[in-house]
């Protein structure tokens, strides 16, 4: 009988920080496929150096379809979609490898943990963070979104024992780097799908999402992380807000 067969799936761009982690902790897979979008960082060269086939593709079309690209170019039974900057842990890995040994669905998830800055955060609508990850070929794909992608799939996900350690801020100019990022992206997704905004929708969101997140979601139980979490969230949404009202004034100068 034909052993079933693991292949990884990972993006990366200057993403060199935990990478080589990252490709350590699932060196038990059959394949590992690295899409780089240009790093300048070694980040291809690190996974190169750690079996990973590496493909080039700088044309960004955002998080979801670069993700399906490295889906796409695995040839295996199963597939393990990670970010650069999560590493499996011992125990999620045993149960990743007993999960496929005798499948009991198509669509697993696994219990992610984050950290903020060097801190573990249990709170502020960061934790429990049950994501889908673990799929059969086939069984599901990534959303188009440019940003905050979601696994698309029909079926019942099941949950995986064990950790996904997410180093998702490593300091505070990632922090800053992320905001931009993601506010800018977010701000050409509501665009594209004719969303409007306005400086005061702007504020009105970016003060509702402090709330929830260090109130409603008790962000406050998570100390000075969960502070600067909030605060984060609510400028990220500040300025996602701010930079789809000044798109749309552009388009009218325009027009």
């Amino acid at each position: 009988m034909q052993e079933t067969t693991l292949g990884v799936a990972i993006i990366t761009k200057n993403a060199a920080v935990r990478l080589a982690d990252c490709l350590r902790a699932v060196a038990f897979a059959d394949q590992i496929v690295v899409i780089d979008g240009g790093s300048t960082d070694g980040s291809a060269e690190i996974a190169r150096a750690h079996g990973a086939r590496v493909i080039e593709q700088t044309d960004w079309p955002g998080f979801g379809p670069q993700k399906n690209r490295a889906v796409d170019a695995l040839t295996t039974d199963w597939i393990l979609s990670l970010d650069a900057d999560e590493i499996v842990s011992p125990e999620l890995a045993a149960a990743i490898r007993a999960a496929l040994a005798a499948p009991t669905a198509d669509v697993y998830a696994v219990d992610r943990l984050s950290s903020f800055c060097g801190q573990w955060v249990h709170h502020s609508g960061w934790y429990p963070d049950w994501i889908p990850r673990l799929f059969k070929r086939g069984a599901a794909r990534f959303s188009a979104d440019l940003v905050h992608e979601r696994l698309v799939f029909d079926t019942p996900a099941q949950r995986l024992t064990g950790k996904l350690m997410h180093y998702s801020y490593e300091d505070f100019e990632g922090v800053l780097r992320k905001l931009d990022t993601y506010s800018t992206a977010g701000a050409q997704q509501r665009h594209a799908k004719g969303k409007r905004s306005s400086f005061g929708q702007a504020l009105g969101r970016g003060l509702w999402a402090f709330v929830r997140t260090y109130v409603l979601r008790r962000g406050f139980l998570d100390g000075r992380a969960g502070f600067m979490i909030a605060v984060f969230n609510a400028e990220t949404v500040y300025y996602r807000f701010l930079k789809l009202a000044w798109l749309e004034r552009a388009d009218r100068s325009r027009e």
